[in-house]
């Protein structure tokens, strides 16, 4: 009936693991799923997905195609796709995304930028223009209709 969510991710799917009593300081280049229980320092660059589970403690610069914080983080990251922080994660730095989703709980500090979808062009949003129920520039009204309907003979008279 409910979704368990967590943040477990099959063993034969996660390609480095920093385990809880790890401590990690360095530079990883990846192109597989990294998870990181423990702590790390230093910089991340990954082709695949990058998790920081509940008991990790990460301050890193990170780039990755998504990102999920459910731990603790601290520095500058870039989620080519997703950046997604659990109820249980705290993150403060820079953050670049594509799409971002917090849970309730979940903690975001700093600044925020989201990056344009591939093809899409700057300028080029459709906008759609909404009419309040007195605007007098709707392009579908007559002449002789008023915001509440046809004018009356003495309206028209005046």
């Amino acid at each position: 009936m409910f979704k368990k969510d967590n943040l477990e991710v099959p063993s034969d799917k996660v390609n480095t693991i920093i385990g809880k009593d790890t401590h990690f300081n360095g530079t990883i280049n990846g192109k597989g799923l990294i998870r990181i229980d423990g702590e790390a320092e230093g910089i991340i660059n990954n082709q695949g997905d990058v998790v920081v589970g509940e008991s990790g403690r990460v301050s890193v610069e990170m780039k990755a195609r998504n990102i999920t914080i459910a731990g603790k983080y601290e520095g500058a990251l870039e989620a080519e796709g997703k950046l997604e922080l659990k109820r249980t994660g705290r993150a403060i730095g820079t953050f670049k995304a594509n799409a971002l989703l917090v849970e309730e709980g979940a903690v975001l500090s700093g600044k925020m930028e989201m990056q344009q979808q591939e093809g899409e062009v700057e300028g080029q949003v459709k906008k759609e223009k909404v009419y309040g129920p007195f605007d007098s520039d709707r392009s579908d009204q007559s002449k002789n209709k008023g915001p509440l309907g046809d004018k009356s003979s003495k309206e028209k008279a005046l």
